[in-house]
């Protein structure tokens, strides 16, 4: 493995999806991972079950014929993508680990077609719109940075994000840089208040991560309106409207760039990557974690 850099230029693609057309989806997101290479960008993250739309809004049996395996189709065209511009690319797919055993997985290749690693989202969702358990068996990978050229990624998936614990794991293992391939969006019955509450709600969460373990957060989310196969075509509301806003924020929290509600875009920032050293010398969270007095943590609920 190469040494870390000191500077690392990471970036993430947002997108709109608007069918299931793989070949197109892939296409687009090369387009965008291509225009970042060229702006000297090494490490890149595309967002949440970015080949297709996201199908997870009813429960159809027909939709697990969009499932893929690994190695696949995917990760051959992605794998290719990582080897033909030098880079570390960090994509999601809809996995078919056997016959009637599903993961919402990410794969991470590392400046070659070859897979570095993968994960399998542990939490999985079930509410109106995100009805996740349907489809995705829960992981069982555990919380392990992959090790890549640019240092260990700790790659988790969108209803990860919520979880302090999962991002907690992944830091006590060293992972240098967290990332949140990630699908989410407003419900359109909700007023302003509630959809401008629900995101800041999103973005804190993330942020708190990086501040609670000193390490960057990249999140890439969707963006554009998906209406529910279930809608009628009268029924404008009956489907989600991804709030875009993917961010890079810093060891402390602090927001480098920020991507805008409704625009297919892509960002980049050049991270100083010894600033997590300094930064975890001023603010020695890990020295003063009180481990000792943790144990019912592992408890669902204290009665």
């Amino acid at each position: 493995m190469q040494d870390k850099p000191n500077q690392l230029k990471v970036g993430l693609v947002q997108q709109a999806v608007s069918s299931n057309n793989k070949a197109e989806n892939w296409q687009k997101s090369a387009d965008f991972v291509r225009q970042l290479a060229a702006q000297g960008c090494e490490c890149v993250l595309l967002q949440e079950l970015h080949s297709t739309l996201y199908f997870c809004q009813n429960e159809d049996t027909n939709a697990f014929d969009l499932a893929e395996t690994i190695p696949g189709p995917a990760t051959e065209y992605f794998g290719q993508l990582a080897a033909e511009l030098n880079i570390v690319l960090i994509t999601s797919l809809f996995e078919k680990r056997a016959s009637g055993l599903y993961h919402n997985t990410a794969v991470v290749f590392d400046r070659s077609a070859d897979i570095a690693g993968q994960y399998r989202k542990m939490h999985i969702p079930d509410d109106p719109g995100f009805y996740e358990k349907f489809y995705f068996t829960p992981g069982d990978m555990g919380f392990n940075p992959i090790e890549t050229s640019v240092g260990k990624l700790g790659v988790l998936v969108c209803w990860d994000q919520w979880y302090p614990e999962a991002a907690r794991l992944m830091a006590m293992a060293g992972a240098d840089i967290l990332f949140y391939p990630t699908a989410i969006g407003w419900d359109l019955h909700d007023d302003n208040a509630e959809q401008q509450r629900q995101h800041d709600a999103w973005h804190t969460i993330q942020r708190a991560h990086a501040v609670a373990n000193s390490v960057p957060v990249i999140v890439a989310n969707r963006t554009g309106y998906e209406a529910s196969p279930d809608a009628s075509e009268s029924d404008d509301k009956h489907g989600i409207q991804f709030w875009g806003q993917s961010f890079i924020a810093g060891p402390q929290g602090e927001v480098l760039a920020h991507a805008e509600v409704d625009k297919e875009q892509t960002l980049m920032v050049a991270l100083d990557m010894s600033r997590t050293e300094s930064v975890k010398r001023i603010w020695p969270y890990f020295r003063d974690r009180r481990i000792d007095a943790y144990d019912e943590l592992t408890k669902r609920w204290r009665s």
